[in-house]
């Protein structure tokens, strides 16, 4: 189960934080359990983790299993919500160095995430003399950098293996009735798998959209749901002693009273990419109508010495949720040094991670004191179950919070607004008005 502590908060909230917004808590609740509230239509994922299709999650673990049999790597394509998830798990259950352990016996890459063409190039020289396999996630199969990602591979797919067995290591995750990787998808006989319609991308890392991935990187997926299931069902109990009410009471408590940023803080450096998903997964969901939270993230101690300095002692604009992880895979104790010349001879015998858990509760106490209120979200470890029930947490105290805030905290309108002028600067047809207009404004 996961734990809240907001004891390192409350000196910066009101006595009544939680009490005075269970009534709104409560109808938060009910919107989420009922789809009822604002972008209800999306609200699939509230009851994903025991209401989810067991035919294709066994087709998931098949598909994983032959990728994991006649390749040696997996080119995963997609952005934001459709890759951000995957990553963010086979990291933080498995390494940030798993391509360089082997332990899974199949190296991922992701791609289709950007529009680097450096970063394109050094993908397809990893993958060049081993056997390879696609999996492109998108949901209409038109956004461009997936799209041109998936054009380039699928080519370079095909020269390899010939246009018919090509097709046979090519996975597509997409929208169950339409669209243009849908259309595809059944023409050329790809298997696919299903992005819910109920569901959208930033909370869909529990659907095939994370999981083929995840368990190519041999994540038992089961494990995960079944945390997940675990968190689900402690969450729907409503009450102070929920730990996703208190989470998301405080949360609103401080912005209310005009805290404007939250910095997400990990201790592992493994905890880096589900940073990147709590920040779209929080940035998507909150901030529209000139509201919300600014999700931003740190690695500590590293960040210590470099973000640190702000954190202590710059503008007061913000909090600190800590993620800690009780136990870790292994220990490590200091050596004596004879001459003790770094003077770290006090530390001799004791673990690593003692001297890491004091690092981090001084951090705590040294920027509370700065001004800076903190808050801790404990996970029992990295493993599948507990990344799973940790990823359910983080999206029902997104949910509480968007509706405490009155807004709708599944859509996000405000995206189209970059694709729009990058259609029309790219040239697309029908965007020839526009294109004229931005070309003018930027000199040509």
């Amino acid at each position: 189960m996961i734990q809240m502590d907001t004891s390192n908060a409350r000196s910066f909230l009101p006595a009544d934080f939680l009490t005075s917004r269970l009534d709104a808590l409560e109808g938060a609740r009910q919107k989420l359990e009922t789809g009822s509230g604002l972008g209800g239509d999306f609200t699939g994922w509230v009851h994903l983790p025991r209401d989810y299709d067991k035919e294709e999650f066994a087709r998931i673990q098949a598909a994983a299993q032959r990728i994991r049999q006649d390749s040696q790597a997996l080119v995963v394509i997609g952005i934001g919500g459709s890759y951000l998830g995957a990553r963010a798990v086979v990291e933080l259950v498995n390494s940030p160095n798993f391509n360089l352990t082997h332990k899974n016996g199949l190296e991922i890459y992701f791609a289709g995430n950007g529009l680097s063409t450096d970063a394109m190039l050094e993908v397809m020289e990893l993958i060049r003399d081993k056997d390879w396999s696609i999996n492109v996630i998108s949901k209409s199969g038109t956004t461009t950098e997936p799209a041109v990602a998936f054009r380039i591979f699928k080519n370079l797919l095909e020269e390899k293996y010939g246009k018919e067995e090509a097709r046979k290591r090519i996975y597509a995750t997409t929208d169950a009735k339409r669209g243009a990787l849908k259309g595809l998808a059944d023409a050329e006989g790809y298997e696919e798998f299903v992005v819910p319609d109920a569901i959208g991308g930033r909370y869909s890392v529990l659907t095939a959209v994370g999981l083929l991935p995840i368990a190519c990187a041999g994540v038992d997926i089961a494990a995960l749901m079944e945390g997940a299931r675990e968190s689900m069902e402690a969450l729907a109990v409503p009450g102070a002693s929920n730990p996703a009410w208190e989470y998301a009471a405080a949360r609103h408590a401080l912005y209310t009273a005009g805290k404007k940023i939250e910095i997400l803080v990990g201790y592992e450096p493994s905890f880096r990419f589900f940073g990147e998903w709590w920040k779209q997964l929080f940035g998507e969901s909150e901030g529209k109508e000139g509201k919300g939270l600014f999700p931003a993230s740190v690695e500590f101690t590293a960040d210590l010495h470099s973000m640190g300095q702000y954190i202590q002692e710059g503008e007061r604009l913000m909090l600190e949720t800590v993620v800690r992880f009780q136990k870790s895979s292994g220990s490590i104790a200091i050596p004596h040094d004879p001459d003790n010349v770094d003077g770290l001879n006090f530390l001799a015998g004791k673990d690593l991670s003692f001297v890491a858990e004091q690092a981090m509760r001084g951090t705590v106490l040294a920027h509370v004191d700065g001004g800076v209120p903190n808050m801790m979200v404990t996970a029992p470890g990295r493993d599948a179950k507990s990344v799973g029930a940790l990823i359910y947490f983080c999206e029902y105290v997104c949910g509480l919070t968007g509706y405490l805030m009155e807004i709708n905290p599944f859509n996000q309108p405000g995206v189209e607004a970059y694709k729009n002028n990058m259609y029309a600067l790219l040239g697309k047809p029908g965007y020839e008005d526009k294109k004229a207009e931005l070309e003018a404004r930027l000199g040509g």
